[in-house]
């Protein structure tokens, strides 16, 4: 399942859309989202990439909402777009 050797069993986040490793914890919105999914050990989960959501085991390794992480973590976990400087001058 995983190839940390620190945690055997707890499964890797892989995207069943686009096939992205990168997921964040959703929010939970309706009734069965909050007190239903719970008890079979679900959370919402959506896809970093393709913005999918899908419902994981709890003990799926996925990221916190960006919302609720600070400014510096955001900017540690959400990498910066490049940008490509040239010489010539183009309209």
């Amino acid at each position: 399942m995983s190839s940390s050797p620190d945690q055997p069993l707890v499964p890797p986040y892989r995207c069943r859309d686009c096939g992205s490793d990168v997921g964040f914890r959703s929010r939970r919105r309706t009734f069965s989202e909050k007190f239903v999914l719970p008890l079979f050990l679900l959370q919402p989960v959506r896809c970093g990439e393709c913005f999918r959501r899908d419902y994981r085991l709890i003990f799926t390794k996925v990221r916190e909402r960006l919302s609720d992480v600070s400014h510096s973590e955001v900017a540690r976990i959400v990498p910066k777009k490049q940008t490509v400087t040239s010489d010539r001058n183009v309209a």
